[in-house]
């Protein structure tokens, strides 16, 4: 099982929306949100996702349909 970290920026019209729950519902993968910043216009969130790499990429591929930014996040700075 792959365990792969995300760091994602959410604009102000989605910040209401529960995306990170739909992800988890929507593919075969756990997150685990490692850290965040959620406030009234801006968002920022590291998630960790666990599971089958493939399907961690078709994940990732939704939240950037739903419109969130997601970016990889390089070093393991969370633990």
């Amino acid at each position: 099982m792959a365990k792969l970290r995300y760091h994602i920026r959410f604009p102000e019209d989605k910040i209401p929306e529960p995306i990170i729950y739909q992800i988890g519902q929507e593919f075969k993968v756990i997150t685990s949100i490692r850290r965040a910043d959620v406030r009234e216009t801006t968002g920022w969130m590291d998630v960790e996702f666990s599971g089958d790499t493939e399907e961690i990429e078709r994940a990732i591929v939704g939240l950037r349909t739903k419109g969130v930014q997601v970016d990889p996040i390089e070093l393991n700075v969370v633990e």
